[in-house]
């Protein structure tokens, strides 16, 4: 297991804050209940299913709307909904956050989702769980290489399940746990090593650390709502755009905990397939 830890001043580079449209989302008082109102308009929308959403995000890219601003809008979206979270909770501001990424662009999201984290002030440890050193799809694999050389972040790759136990050792002391490993285009059986992430996960669950999950609960199908085992059971769930059917139904919904429909800026002309 490899590690890259920063300790020196994070330099000011343009993109690296919370987007100023958006100003409820910099706001420190921000709760779970201010953030889902300030949201309820897409959480009214009528639910999709995964092969839905990646229709609209391909429409979205022939409108001009790429898949790097999508993933950038979407971490956003997921590091304020953890600053939400943490307000409800007890775990102090030098507590860290433990963001586990996959090699996709999930994972993508949870890199941007740790570099706005780490620029607000909280310490993070984000770890990649997949064989490469490098995540699979190029946008993910920028925005992981963002995150070298970054104070508060500690960078970690763990391509086995023994690395993931070394990683995951007092994760109870956690401010939150952040499930980026798997999205919408996951299907049958977890590999090592991120099976043994998500058996690790649920015992950090269960001796109260906080877990958010990217888009969906890892091994739950974001159709059908079917889990496999194991699973993630999450305390909150920031989907986009619109809702989700697997998180509406089936294991879905009781393993998905609070909803969150985040705008990551896909037109609605995008949903006219």
């Amino acid at each position: 297991m490899e590690s890259q830890i920063t300790d020196r001043t994070d330099p000011a580079i343009s993109g690296d804050m919370l987007p100023t449209e958006d100003n409820v989302l910099l706001d420190e008082a921000l709760d779970l209940r201010r953030l889902s109102a300030h949201w309820s308009t897409y959480a009214a929308r009528s639910a999709m299913s995964a092969a839905q959403m990646r229709g609209a995000e391909a429409r979205a890219r022939r409108l001009g709307i790429s898949d790097a601003e999508l993933m950038e809008q979407a971490g956003t979206a997921v590091a304020a909904s953890v600053r939400a979270l943490l307000k409800t909770t007890e775990r102090g501001p030098s507590a860290m956050a433990l963001v586990l990424c996959g090699s996709g662009n999930n994972g993508g999201d949870g890199s941007v989702a740790a570099r706005h984290l780490a620029a607000s002030g909280r310490r993070v440890v984000v770890a990649l769980l997949a064989a490469s050193d490098r995540p699979a799809t190029r946008d993910a694999a920028r925005n992981w290489e963002r995150l070298a050389g970054r104070a508060g972040i500690v960078r970690l790759h763990c391509p086995t399940a023994r690395d993931v136990h070394t990683l995951m050792a007092g994760t109870e002391r956690a401010a939150v746990i952040v499930d980026a490993l798997l999205g919408t285009g996951h299907s049958g059986a977890l590999r090592e090593p991120i099976r043994t992430a998500v058996g690790l996960v649920s015992q950090a669950r269960s001796q109260g650390v906080p877990v958010l999950a990217i888009d969906t609960p890892t091994a739950v199908d974001l159709t059908s709502g079917v889990a496999s085992d194991p699973v993630v059971r999450a305390h909150v769930t920031v989907t986009f755009h619109r809702p989700k059917l697997g998180l509406l139904t089936r294991d879905g919904a009781r393993l998905a905990g609070r909803v969150l429909v985040a705008p990551i800026g896909i037109p609605a002309q995008a949903d006219r397939g």
